[in-house]
């Protein structure tokens, strides 16, 4: 008789202050055989902070075709694993979806442990309508940032990019050259001491940003063509 496979576990992570973890995160990390973390270096803090001695593999973008088989492999043996990125939730903006779809083909279970994810918590924090929102994580950095723009510009929701600081105010200024004036909000380091939540119009938003440099990773979020959401 086979044995049963192992179980994939995606592990939501911190984005910033270490004790938005969850209980059972800690317990899943603890005790699954191994771990596939984005960056092993990272991930040794949030190791040592909550005791966990789990040995970790690495898994990103650039490893993926040679690291899927091996862990695909490892569940197949009846072991466990667990996927965690650098911060949040594996999955979103990172190839943990590959490893997903992979795992699945092989008819292994997946489980989510929900917690921390950087546009959930700038969206509910931001002011700005959570009816119906649209993420589109990281644009391009080079071509095809205008379009990708354009495509989602007319929507009746707020949309939701990641950026890095040293892009943050392109972007800005392309969202408002397509977008227009409308009214966003530009969230960076959240959860971490120098977190900063600052609301406004596209064009103020440039302002700032063309005055005060920016750090830390960012989320920008637009919201939809209406004066009643503009912030006062």
């Amino acid at each position: 008789m086979a044995q049963p496979a192992g179980k994939l576990f995606l592990v939501s992570t911190p984005i910033g202050n270490l004790s938005d973890i969850t209980y059972r995160a800690v317990e899943v990390l603890k005790h699954v055989p191994l771990v596939a973390a984005e960056d092993t270096r990272h991930s040794k803090k949030l190791f040592a902070h909550y005791s966990i001695k789990t040995p970790m593999v690495s898994y990103f973008e650039h490893n993926r075709f040679s690291r899927i088989p091996k862990i695909v492999d490892h569940l197949n043996s009846g072991k466990d694993c667990a996927v965690i990125t650098d911060a949040g939730t594996p999955g979103i903006s990172d190839p943990a979806y590959r490893l997903v779809r992979e795992v699945l083909n092989h008819s292994i279970i997946v489980e989510a442990v929900p917690g921390a994810s950087a546009l959930l918590a700038a969206l509910v924090a931001s002011g700005l309508p959570t009816d119906r929102f649209i993420f589109e994580g990281f644009l391009p950095p080079k071509k095809g940032r205008q379009k990708r723009i354009s495509r989602v510009a007319g929507e009746e929701a707020t949309l939701i990019y990641y950026e890095s600081p040293k892009r943050l105010l392109r972007t800005l200024k392309q969202l408002y050259g397509i977008c227009g004036d409308r009214p966003a909000v530009v969230a960076r380091e959240l959860t971490k001491l120098h977190e900063e939540i600052k609301r406004g119009t596209l064009s103020e938003l440039c302002t700032y940003f063309s005055i005060n440099t920016p750090r830390g990773e960012c989320v920008i979020l637009v919201g939809k063509n209406d004066r009643n959401v503009y912030f006062k």
